[in-house]
This record gives structure tokens, sequence and C-alpha cells, in this order.
């Protein structure tokens, strides 16, 4: 892989962290909207869905 997909890669992770935590956290201020453990973790899993297909894309 090339420095700038390993740098895009990096940041998409960065960013994506930043959303899941977003996430948890509105969820966890405002509970009606869904429970925040499974909020977080199905933003992580489409971070990790995201990643995964960046890294096939350059492989």
């Amino acid at each position: 892989m090339s420095t700038l997909a390993l740098l895009v890669i990096l940041l998409l992770v960065l960013v994506g962290l930043m959303v899941v935590g977003v996430l948890g956290y509105a969820a966890h201020r405002h509970p009606a909207l869904a429970q925040p453990i499974g909020v977080a973790l199905a933003g992580a899993a489409v971070l990790a869905a995201t990643v995964a297909a960046i890294v096939a894309v350059g492989a």
C-alpha cells in the first residue's frame, strides 16, 4: 500500500473514533434514542467495514 493510502486510513480511523464517541455520548445523554453501547458498537462496525473495503481495494 502506498503512503497516501495509509494516511487516508489513519485519518479515517481517527475521524471514525470521534464519530463513535459522539454517537455514544449522544445516546448516553438522550437514552430514548438508543442504548449507548449498541449505538457506539454500530458506529464501530461501520468504521471497520469501511476500512476493510479500503484495504481490499488497495491490496
